[in-house]
């Protein structure tokens, strides 16, 4: 990024589209930028709250760590997530075909 581009032998309809799709790529790059940011802290946030749930005895054992639902045989079975070993329902997870196990959605957003 810190080299200069030489535009004297554009001509001012070139000069002007050049610096428009700049302009759109430094846009493209803030909105990323805080499209990432929010991410983060939604996936902070869950974080904190799992934790807290977490301490709760029993609580995974009944209840799903991300939405709190409970588990039933048939409507809602629990799974374990492979990367945070806790147990999710299937609202809650996805399957990964390269590892061959489920993960919840909070894992597999910070993957």
């Amino acid at each position: 990024m810190g080299r200069k581009l030489d535009l004297t032998g554009l001509t001012d309809n070139e000069a002007d589209h050049v610096l428009q799709v700049v302009q759109r790529d430094m846009r493209l790059r803030k909105k990323e930028e805080e499209r990432l940011s929010e991410l983060k802290q939604e996936l902070d946030e869950e974080g904190s709250r799992h934790l807290l749930l977490s301490r709760q005895t029993c609580f995974n054992q009944r209840c799903c760590i991300r939405c709190c639902s409970p588990f039933t045989f048939l409507l809602n079975p629990k799974r374990r997530c492979r990367d945070c070993s806790y147990d999710v329902c299937k609202a809650c997870r996805v399957y990964s075909k390269r590892d061959r196990a489920w993960l919840c959605s909070t894992c597999q957003k910070s993957r």
